[in-house]
């Protein structure tokens, strides 16, 4: 299949069915929850760098504390995560308008950017500060652990379903 410069991954996904409408085989919410995680996973796969990349220039480079680095490399992340999962991960449920997008935005940054930016600092400083664990492997092992708290909360309170 070839696909045009204008195609999105949106014209990838499954065609919306009817919600009122009996499950058909294969194509329940069980279904949906495997594709989303995984596609929740590659964004945050992506923003994985983006937080290490920022916490190495902070720290290494600048020489920032590692606990400041820390807190501005997971919100380079949340807002990078925010914009794809908007566009990639939930895109076939949401509306889109500026209002909306700013809604979703805070609660996004409330939930997820509390739970990144508050569980990666309390595991830095148990595994830095308190284990002498090298800084950019404590970062790995904090975003792995936030990373499952995240996916729920974003499944059930920051992306609703806004198609009906």
């Amino acid at each position: 299949m070839t696909m045009s410069a204008n195609s999105s991954f949106r014209e990838l996904e499954a065609p919306r069915r009817n919600p009122s409408a009996a499950p058909e085989f294969g194509s329940s919410r069980a279904t949906s929850i495997p594709v989303r995680w995984l596609k929740f996973n590659v964004v945050g796969g992506i923003g994985i760098v983006v937080q290490l990349a920022a916490l190495f220039l902070l720290k290494g480079v600048l020489h920032f504390n590692y606990l400041a680095a820390t807190a501005i490399a997971v919100e380079a992340a949340v807002v990078h995560n925010f914009v794809w999962h908007e566009q990639f991960t939930w895109a076939d449920r949401i509306k889109s308008s500026w209002r909306r997008t700013l809604s979703r935005f805070l609660r996004f940054h409330l939930a997820n950017g509390a739970v990144s930016i508050l569980g990666n600092l309390a595991l830095m400083k148990v595994m830095v500060g308190l284990g002498h664990m090298n800084y950019l492997v404590a970062n790995a092992i904090s975003i792995a652990l936030c990373s499952l708290l995240n996916f729920l909360v974003s499944e059930e309170s920051v992306f609703p379903d806004e198609s009906h």
